[in-house]
């Protein structure tokens, strides 16, 4: 039989309070209809991804990727070339300074010089190399017997090296070679006999401010017997050593 029992009366329509009905269900809430349905285009759906899950909204596009740390560059580079930079600057700036001091002593103090020819052999030799002392004669004058470095007064583009032989206000006189000054006999014991001259000069009176010079190799030598005495300002400074060859390396 079915789970509920019902008695009629032929005068009434009564239920008993014990039998069993269905219930209703409330009137503000609608009936649970359960249902199962294919997935539709709505759906959310999730991909696994062991390293980086992500979420996929269909209709909306891929989602944004994480957002990555900024990469930081490390410092080690730009102190590199910092240092390197500061390295080449200061090797620039002594360079600089070598050429600023470097200048200012072939200026003002020394030269270094060569000699090309013969005309104050014995005493120097072709292409032995010098250094001239420019500051000397900044402070002094020349003197007899020293070994200078001129300006050729025919062609100042051009030097000499020459001695001075006599100063302002003596008196010069050659007599078959032999060099008198104030009309006492020159010691040039410097000069062999065979590089002496056989000639003849002057006599003549140095001029104020000039100096009479000639070459060791008297008889080929171009000096003061030539084109005249040299004014001071033609004398550019006194050599001072002879460095090369290093085995004739000398002081004068």
């Amino acid at each position: 039989m079915d789970d509920q029992s019902t008695f009629q009366s032929p005068a009434s329509s009564w239920v008993p309070t014990d039998s069993v009905r269905e219930p209703e269900p409330p009137p503000d809430q609608e009936p649970a209809v359960e249902t199962t349905a294919a997935p539709s285009d709505d759906q959310v759906e999730f991909t696994s991804d062991s390293t980086n899950p992500q979420l996929s909204l269909p209709g909306f596009g891929t989602p944004p990727a994480s957002a990555v740390d900024p990469v930081v560059e490390p410092v080690a580079n730009t102190t590199t070339w910092s240092r390197i930079g500061s390295e080449i600057l200061s090797g620039v700036q002594t360079l600089f300074s070598a050429a600023v001091y470097a200048t200012l002593i072939v200026t003002f103090c020394f030269q270094v010089a060569r000699v090309d020819g013969l005309s104050m052999a014995p005493t120097l030799q072709d292409h032995d190399r010098l250094i001239v002392n420019k500051l000397v004669y900044e402070l002094g004058e020349p003197r007899p017997g020293d070994i200078v470095m001129l300006y050729y007064p025919l062609n100042p583009e051009k030097m000499f090296v020459k001695r001075v032989i006599a100063k302002e206000g003596d008196t010069v006189r050659i007599v078959d070679g032999h060099v008198y000054v104030n009309d006492i006999p020159l010691h040039d014991d410097y000069v062999p006999e065979e590089f002496r001259s056989h000639d003849d000069w002057g006599p003549t009176v140095v001029q104020q401010g000039y100096y009479f010079v000639m070459g060791d190799h008297r008889n080929n030598s171009s000096d003061s017997r030539h084109w005249g005495p040299v004014p001071k300002k033609y004398i550019v400074g006194k050599v001072k050593v002879r460095w090369w060859p290093l085995q004739d390396a000398r002081i004068f």
